[in-house]
């Protein structure tokens, strides 16, 4: 008899045009994932609401982003979208009753997505939900019981408080009932900015600091091009014997290795140490292998568009499916914390 496949949780917000930056620091590392556990990713629009937005972009960053996930190699029987899945919000006002407001206040996100409202619109205000989202988070990891969940390491403090729920949900109520999900750290590059890469790679900087998982191949060779690299002479470790790479370089380097491209990435890094490549070649190479990488994602997202009608059909009847093991969990809750349910 086969053993029972872990299972891994983990969800992204729809805000837009993916980069780079978000396919290796987390969609690449899903797929991979897909393999190994069974998994469940959300599309959290619920989540996105937390921030100031507009109605229409957020339904139309919803199916973009589905559309750029399944392109990616998610697969469809996986995906939900948290709005069709109600039941996420419903666990979160019971773990609101079981979170304590100085865990919460602890938070360290909410003080730098305070600062973005305060620097935005001067009618935006902070929301309450800004505030609340990590209990909302918890409810979605704890709602499907899951035993992993990836998360960077800018995460971790909200897994931590998904952990001290499910165990004051244990002992509160004298029962082992939810799974204490671990935090699955894997190896994900951290890429930057291109344009200044002593930032990370972001859309909020502004068009050249991010490269576009679907943008066009000419668009992707440019960026590239453009990339910063070394101001000055280079200096020599001495520890190790090799050249010292500046931010710049190293991102690129980190571009190619991220791509696949290992063999490449050895010799040309041998080139870079031995000074006998030239950053021409390097930004040439990098490229090349960047739009080798994103033109079948480009290509099978513009086949999912074509087919988008049945595409929706699919992952409303995804997250449906889904959706059945939330309703159980919720009904287990509600029996054990003495709440109704509509049938007693």
């Amino acid at each position: 008899m086969s053993e029972k496949r872990k299972q891994v949780l983990s969800c992204i917000q729809p805000t837009g045009d993916m980069h780079l930056g978000n396919y290796f620091g987390a969609v690449k590392n899903w797929v991979d994932l897909q393999e190994k556990y069974d998994c469940v990713y959300g599309i959290v629009d619920y989540h996105a609401i937390t921030m100031p937005y507009k109605a229409d972009k957020l339904r139309q960053n919803v199916w973009d982003l589905t559309l750029n996930l399944l392109a990616c190699g998610i697969q469809p029987e996986s995906l939900f979208i948290q709005s069709l899945v109600p039941e996420h919000t419903e666990l979160g006002w019971i773990f609101n009753c079981m979170a304590s407001y100085g865990e919460v206040t602890r938070m360290t996100q909410f003080k730098d997505k305070s600062a973005q409202v305060k620097a935005g619109s001067k009618d935006s205000f902070i929301s309450v939900g800004l505030f609340d989202y990590p209990v909302l988070q918890a409810a979605d990891i704890l709602i499907y019981k899951a035993d992993y969940v990836p998360v960077g390491k800018d995460q971790s403090q909200h897994l931590e408080l998904a952990r001290n729920i499910a165990q004051r949900f244990n002992t509160q109520f004298g029962k082992e009932y939810f799974v204490l999900p671990e935090t699955l750290f894997t190896e994900t590059p951290n890429i930057a900015s291109t344009a200044d890469p002593t930032r990370k790679m972001s859309k909020s900087a502004g068009e050249k600091h991010w490269i576009g998982v679907f943008a066009e191949e000419e668009r992707i060779r440019k960026q590239v091009k453009s990339a910063v690299t070394d101001a000055g002479e280079v200096e020599m470790d001495e520890a190790s014997g090799e050249r010292k790479m500046s931010a710049g370089v190293a991102n690129l380097f980190m571009l190619l290795k991220a791509s696949g491209e290992i063999e490449t990435y050895n010799e040309m890094k041998k080139g870079y140490n031995d000074s006998s490549l030239s950053y021409g070649d390097l930004k040439g190479t990098v490229a090349e292998a960047l739009v080798k990488l994103t033109t079948p994602f480009r290509e099978k997202k513009a086949e999912l568009y074509a087919d988008r009608k049945n595409v929706k059909r699919q992952i409303q009847e995804s997250s449906a499916n889904i959706r059945k093991v939330a309703q159980q969990t919720l009904r287990e809750v509600k029996e054990i914390t003495g709440l109704l349910n509509p049938k007693f």
